[in-house]
């Protein structure tokens, strides 16, 4: 089951009255435990207590207690109460009328002898979770099994129930009755979201059982890489031994779980004797000591002199030396940074997720520098001094842009003050039933503004999340977008004009060169002979305006659109409520009595009552012609051209664009917002439709703000009529 995507109500058809109701609360030999079954079988609906808890009935509920005949204590042989059987379907008014008429929160019942809360997390049910615990439900009460309420919600891999219970003050390590604690059930069961989660909030990873199991012997019995990985970053014992001598390595030889165990390892920087591996290269030593800082400062200068090399290579051997010279600096260059990489934190064992793609682009705007300063201005200016400040003025803004997208914040969203702050966000959450994925990110643990995304590579949050950038090793968001804007012009302009100063540069010093050379006609080899290092440097800067010019297109297009390149690929999620479908019963009821659906008919199977958010499950298997498709900006570029992005991507209908305000307010609220052109800007700081908004603090839909707006609040004036 997906960590990342579980959601609240997930029960599909609602336990019948007949039949046994099977409950996900495995053992660590055991799928499934029985809650108990309903009486009544002949009954008359009406008057079938448990039916109406289930169902979530209350109007007739009401009126079987009016008779006297039951209430809510009833219980029946197997200790289970109506409160059971509402709180496992998910049905909060039903269990909230019952609570009210004097239900036992704590009552244990059915098979597992387990409480309402212990029944409602199996289902991971988490808004009537929090009502229970807000009565006063108890979470450390245990089940038959050893369970409490964390164990439970743990076995589902529910990242926002567990998130729930840890803020009502849930011991984080509390073990079952065979000492596992959550973080262990969560190795085993393999939900690395959740393992992250526990780790972050204090579990710990010496931990062990009654056998002497740590949670790294646990996530071996399943075989998770992720969650080994996480474990063994946490300064899990990879030495640990259980009462019977046995070692993960051990473990994992006997549950064939050897491969996962190795590349966690060497993830880590272990060799597969779990042994730390030293560099063998000089300055390893430096290396040690800080290999984020040393990796990103190496990898990022790197190509300069890689590029300077083959320049001069190819420039100044001849054809049938400088290839194979060249492909030989190429491995060369491949091969030391496979070694620096091979012994770098996890999340940069791979070269794009590396400074290595920016130090390419920075290392072409620097060689053109110089060769421009060094041998076009001497002999070109005094016949074109205009051409020449033009070009020195437009390199000298690509790099300033370049270097202030790279560096700048790009909108990280703010994290919170404390525990106290995150629960309180939670309850506000929870009171508005907004507390899912789409308002909520768990990493951060902050109330997720509208158009933000988590990005993975910064481990933060970011407002109105654009894309995450290799070239500049940063991600573009709403504080840099601007600059990234003028990057990609300053660029695609700086290399025409230098393009144009090189026609003027050959036009002069060509005439007197050797015609001769080996596949070129006479002219080209005039000209190529002329100076080869700056006719190569030239090509190579103009082989760059294919995937900039690309860039550029779906950039204007998106800005003139009012959209990222994220809505434009996975579609836009405006917070409104046709977007809020999550808080719906098992029967299809809507949560929440106020609910715009709640007197409509329910949704159909065939909806999705999860209201999933875009852009979390994205799985994509890519090779490696899609790796650079993506990188290059192909895809985006294809998508945009062809106008198939959002529906492509999400299959949806098309709806309004809330953002939008037209071509030319989008275009005038995008380049002439006030903030500072040649600084940084306020974090989340922009402008929509003329009007000021923060986007790391916007949380309501447009249609929202505006009603605000009439309040005195601020806001936007006009929903836009522009189609996704």
């Amino acid at each position: 089951m997906s960590t990342d995507t579980q959601k609240n109500g997930t029960t599909g058809a609602p336990i019948q009255p007949s039949s046994k109701a099977t409950a996900a609360a495995p053992k660590l030999n055991s799928a499934d435990m029985e809650m108990g079954s309903m009486p009544g079988a002949d009954t008359p609906a009406e008057e079938d207590i448990m039916q109406l808890a289930r169902v979530g009935n209350v109007p007739s509920m009401e009126k079987l207690f009016e008779k006297g005949e039951y209430d809510a204590t009833y219980t029946d042989d197997e200790g289970i109460t109506p409160l059971h059987w509402a709180a496992i379907n998910n049905q909060y008014a039903m269990a909230k009328f019952l609570i009210e008429k004097g239900a036992d929160l704590n009552k244990k019942g059915g098979e597992s002898v387990a409480t309402p809360l212990q029944w409602a997390a199996q289902r991971s049910n988490y808004y009537t979770v929090n009502l229970l615990l807000q009565h006063g439900a108890d979470p450390l009460i245990s089940d038959a099994q050893g369970y409490n309420t964390l164990h439970i919600s743990t076995f589902n891999g529910n990242v926002l129930l567990i998130t729930l219970l840890l803020h009502q003050g849930i011991p984080v390590d509390v073990a079952d009755s065979y000492g596992h604690t959550a973080l262990m059930w969560a190795a085993y069961k393999g939900f690395p979201l959740c393992v992250d989660l526990f780790l972050r909030w204090g579990a710990s990873v010496h931990a062990t059982d009654e056998q002497g199991f740590t949670a790294l012997h646990w996530a071996l019995v399943k075989g998770s890489a992720p969650c080994i990985l996480k474990l063994i970053e946490y300064g899990a014992d990879r030495f640990a031994k259980t009462h019977t001598g046995k070692t993960p390595a051990i473990t994992a030889q006997d549950l064939n779980t050897v491969g996962a165990w190795h590349r966690a390892l060497k993830e880590c920087g272990y060799d597969e004797d779990a042994h730390p591996v030293t560099p063998w290269w000089p300055g390893a030593s430096y290396f040690l000591q800080d290999k984020r800082t040393f990796m990103n400062r190496f990898l990022f200068l790197l190509p300069f002199s890689l590029l300077w090399i083959e320049l001069l290579l190819l420039s100044n051997l001849p054809v049938f030396l400088s290839l194979p010279f060249g492909l030989l600096v190429v491995f060369g260059y491949q091969w030391i940074t496979t070694q620096v990489i091979e012994y770098g934190p996890p999340d940069m064992r791979h070269l794009h997720k590396t400074p290595w793609l920016a130090g390419i682009c920075a290392g072409s705007v620097f060689l053109v520098g110089v060769s421009w300063l060094l041998t076009v201005l001497p002999a070109t200016f005094s016949a074109h001094p205009l051409l020449n400040f033009i070009c020195i003025g437009l390199i000298g803004l690509t790099s300033y842009f370049y270097a202030t997208s790279m560096v700048f914040d790009p909108g990280f969203v703010p994290k919170l003050n404390g525990i106290a702050e995150q629960k309180a966000v939670i309850d506000e959450l929870l009171s508005m039933w907004k507390f899912d994925e789409s308002n909520f990110c768990v990493s951060c643990m902050i109330r997720t503004p509208l158009r933000s995304k988590h990005c993975k590579r910064c481990q933060r949050c970011v407002a109105k999340h654009d894309h995450h950038c290799p070239w500049i090793n940063n991600c573009v968001g709403i504080n840099n977008h601007r600059h990234f804007f003028f990057f990609l012009i300053g660029l695609t302009l700086g290399i025409l004009s230098f393009d144009w100063l090189l026609y003027y540069y050959f036009s002069d010093i060509s005439s007197g060169a050797a015609k001769e050379c080996t596949v070129l006609s006479e002219n080209l080899c005039q000209v190529l002979n002329a100076d080869p290092y700056v006719i190569l440097l030239g090509i190579w800067a103009s082989l760059q305006l294919t995937w900039v010019s690309m860039l550029l297109f779906v950039q204007f297009v998106q800005v003139a659109r009012a959209m990222t390149t994220y809505e434009n690929m996975y579609g836009i999620n405006d917070g409104s409520a046709a977007n809020l479908m999550h808080n719906f019963t098992s029967t299809g009821a809507p949560l929440d009595p106020s609910h715009p659906d709640a007197l409509a008919a329910p949704p159909s199977a065939a909806q999705d009552p999860l209201g999933n958010r875009s852009h979390h499950g994205h799985k994509h298997g890519r090779g490696f012609l899609q790796q650079w498709s993506r990188i290059l900006g192909v895809d985006t570029f294809i998508e945009t051209a062809t106008g198939r992005g959002a529906a492509t991507a999400k299959k949806q209908r098309k709806k309004k664009n809330p953002y939008s305000r037209g071509y030319v307010q989008n275009c005038k609220d995008f380049w002439c917002d006030p903030a500072p052109m040649f600084g940084r800007r306020e974090t989340g700081d922009a402008v929509v439709g003329g009007q000021r908004v923060n986007w790391a603090e916007t949380y309501e839909s447009p249609a929202a703000m505006e009603l605000g707006g009439r309040r005195g609040r601020g806001g936007y004036e006009t929903v836009a009529g522009d189609e996704v």
